[in-house]
């Protein structure tokens, strides 16, 4: 049996699979999927916790076990990767705010501008963050209110 799918086609299979392996699992969540011209796929994988390396790496065995089955790759030119997306990529869900309150963050706008402070709470529609401006006797705390229809992308930022 010969099976040739579009990457789309691709990812929405290996999505439906992370899913499966993940519904043991409440606290863990699939963040996103790509696949490379080279049939390497890359899982990104996070959780309200935090994300073992061991949890990866079990969870890496058995997907690449279910991707072999499904006859995906048929000559079995594939590569898996199942990691957390990194401190360096921008937060992709809901969930991932919320997992992030409290720590430091760096919004860009739509617009091109940037807001830089502390995450300090999330809804559905908006995030908020405390900006901290001046020095010693003259500093402040501005709150901001971004609507993510607003957001371009909110990195975490990391301090020393």
């Amino acid at each position: 049996m010969f099976i040739v799918m579009a990457s789309e086609t691709q990812i929405q299979v290996i999505t439906g699979m992370v899913q499966e392996l993940l519904q043991d699992d409440p606290d863990c969540f699939l963040v996103e999927i790509w696949i490379k011209p080279t049939n390497n796929i890359r899982v990104a994988l996070d959780a309200d916790g935090g994300l073992a390396i061991e949890k990866c790496v079990s969870l890496n065995r058995r997907l690449y076990k279910q991707v072999e089955e499904a006859g995906l790759y048929p000559d079995g030119n594939f590569s898996l990767e199942v990691s957390s997306p990194g401190l360096d990529e921008p937060l992709k869900m809901y969930r991932q705010y919320v997992k992030n309150i409290s720590r430091p963050v760096e919004v860009l706008l739509q617009d091109g501008t940037t807001t830089e402070g502390v995450l300090t709470a999330v809804n559905e529609n908006d995030i908020s963050v405390a900006e901290t401006r001046g020095k010693n006797k003259k500093k402040e705390v501005v709150q901001h209110t971004i609507p993510f229809i607003n957001i371009k992308s909110t990195k975490i930022q990391i301090k020393f």
